[in-house]
């Protein structure tokens, strides 16, 4: 499912574009892909040109779909930049560079009156395969009656990257799971049925949603940073062949500058 460009990313855009007048922007950056990157590439985008090396010369048009929609139109040339939320794959077109700008951690989430403890590798694969389905089965559960699969559309990284590390690379999450386009509306499914549990990125636990152990670590970012949660994947603004020009510099400002790593570091994990 194609969005259309963020009402939210193109006006903090554009309002830190208006201090140097619109006109005298140069180039236009456009992007489209996952929904895990975008809350961190629109933070990025607005620090860029608003006092950054971008102001005055960038500005970015922002979209999202999913990481596999954002990978597909850079490769067709439609966007300068694909968003993507997991690694690259061999089924992804040729001539593709995944310029990876940081980590993510991936959470497991059950609804605020449903608390878990822990769940292990074989809990997990159990429940989103489908083969354990009541909430009586699992240990602690607060719920009953039938577990409510919460899960990506076939577009999304979170969901690959979710089936390559929760499940084993080999699995797929259960047919009679309720798919959805985004993360956001994965956490505010659970967020309103007592029975579900799904999974989204760290930025978007909210809510009093409860995030659930995996392997007797807890979710959290600082678990993330330490290496300790297992649950992380990379981000990467993936372009046709090396980028070039102000997608050049604007990558190489993410991946080296002082005032990225700073954005990056409130919900995310650098890559240096």
């Amino acid at each position: 499912m194609r969005h259309r460009a963020t009402t939210i990313a193109l006006a903090a855009v554009a309002a830190s574009a208006i201090a140097a007048p619109a006109a005298s922007a140069k180039t236009t950056i456009t992007m489209s892909g996952s929904t895990s990157v975008a809350p961190l590439i629109t933070l990025l985008a607005r620090k860029y040109v608003s006092g950054g090396p971008g102001t005055g010369k960038v500005r970015f048009i922002l979209q999202q779909g999913g990481s596999d929609t954002g990978i597909n139109d850079v490769s067709r040339g439609r966007v300068t930049i694909g968003n993507a939320s997991r690694a690259q794959q061999p089924s992804d077109p040729g001539g593709l560079v995944f310029n990876k700008i940081a980590y993510d951690a991936i959470c497991i989430i059950t609804n605020p009156g449903n608390p878990l403890g822990t769940l292990s590798q074989d809990q997990v694969e159990s429940i989103f395969t489908g083969r354990t389905r009541a909430w009586s089965q699992v240990p602690g559960a607060r719920a009953t009656g039938s577990i409510e699969l919460i899960s990506r559309t076939a577009t999304s990284g979170t969901a690959d990257a979710f089936r390559e590390i929760f499940l084993g690379g080999q699995q797929s999450v259960a047919a009679s799971a309720q798919v959805k386009s985004s993360n956001g509306l994965v956490q505010s499914t659970v967020a309103s049925t007592r029975g579900a549990i799904g999974f989204v990125s760290l930025d978007f636990v909210t809510g009093g949603l409860r995030t659930v152990n995996y392997e007797g670590v807890g979710c959290t970012l600082r678990n993330a940073k330490s290496g300790q949660y297992k649950g992380v994947r990379p981000f990467s603004l993936v372009t046709r062949g090396a980028p070039t020009g102000a997608t050049k510099t604007f990558i190489k400002w993410i991946q080296t500058s002082a005032d990225a790593k700073a954005i990056v570091n409130q919900h995310w994990i650098p890559i240096r």
